[in-house]
């Protein structure tokens, strides 16, 4: 696993805990207070998973430059 990885995974899982206790913590326990986390942190996700596939395809880029 990269640095870069370890990172992204790192801030990935202190969202979701940050989400949790969030949610678990709030006086307002509506629907639509749980909607707004919800779609923030599916917002979220995706937008880590297209970093991480950026990084990923630019070190195997670097990769096969390298070797060829």
């Amino acid at each position: 696993m990269t640095k870069e990885t370890k990172i992204v995974a790192g801030i990935l899982a202190g969202a979701a805990l940050g989400a949790a206790v969030a949610l678990i913590l709030s006086s307002d326990k509506s629907d639509d207070v749980k909607d707004k986390v919800t779609d923030w942190f599916c917002d979220l996700l995706d937008a880590s998973k297209d970093k991480i596939s950026d990084v990923s395809d630019t070190v195997k880029d670097k990769i096969a430059k390298v070797r060829a």
